[in-house]
């Protein structure tokens, strides 16, 4: 009897035994696949995450765009705005300065034209003087010839000496009338104090008062002007 209470004994004591180890394995199996699952849990919550935080910047990424471009626009706005002033300023500097030379220009062409008239006129003026006094002194010449003409007697008029003066004589007339020098007339005109010179008075019954009567010396003029003023006597 006591051989199989020990028996007994044994065996009971083997089969607790065996439960406890049955047990074991299972605690550890349950805690085995408890920290498998925890751990597959944490990576899926990890990639919630990530995509979650993935997900909200592309939710919050239109008005952020949106608001950036705006203030691009308002910059570039501005920008445009303030290189319109200046383009603006620029082209009406540049309009003042093309106005100013132009009144520049238009200054200078006027005075070279007043020049180029008053260097015409002052020429013709010199010409005009330096002609009379040539003429001047040439007239002399013509009255000596008028007077060796007066002097020659009749008889010898038709001479060649005679002949020769008096075709010097008309060939200075003729030079005279291409030069535009012509004499002025006297005689039996009323008296002009712009042309004559009144040296004496007579008295005439053939004109009458204030009449040319006799010339003494012959006038000429040169272009409308008066050379030499005729030399005359008026009747009183």
């Amino acid at each position: 009897m006591e051989e199989e209470r020990k028996d007994l004994q044994e065996n009971t004591s083997e089969d607790s035994d065996m439960v406890k180890e049955q047990e074991s394995c299972a605690e550890q199996e349950a805690q085995e696949n408890a920290e498998r699952e925890a751990a597959e849990e944490v990576p899926a919550e990890e990639d919630s995450a990530e995509e979650t935080a993935v997900q909200e910047p592309s939710q919050e990424d239109p008005a952020q765009d949106e608001e950036e471009c705006s203030g691009k626009e308002g910059k570039a706005d501005k920008k445009l705005f303030k290189k319109k002033p200046k383009a603006d300023k620029k082209q009406e500097a540049l309009r003042e300065k093309i106005e100013e030379l132009e009144d520049k220009v238009k200054r200078q062409m006027a005075e070279f034209d007043n020049f180029r008239k008053r260097t015409e006129k002052e020429k013709s003026a010199m010409f005009e003087t330096g002609a009379k006094s040539v003429i001047e002194k040439m007239l002399p010449v013509v009255d000596n010839f008028e007077r060796g003409l007066a002097a020659i007697p009749e008889q010898e008029k038709g001479s060649p000496f005679a002949e020769g003066m008096e075709m010097i004589y008309k060939q200075i007339l003729t030079e005279f009338e291409k030069m535009d020098v012509k004499a002025i007339p006297a005689v039996g005109e009323e008296f002009n104090p712009e042309f004559h010179n009144a040296v004496m008075q007579v008295e005439s019954e053939e004109f009458e008062s204030g009449i040319v009567a006799q010339e003494l010396q012959k006038g000429y003029t040169y272009r409308d002007s008066v050379v030499r003023h005729s030399m005359v006597a008026v009747v009183s």
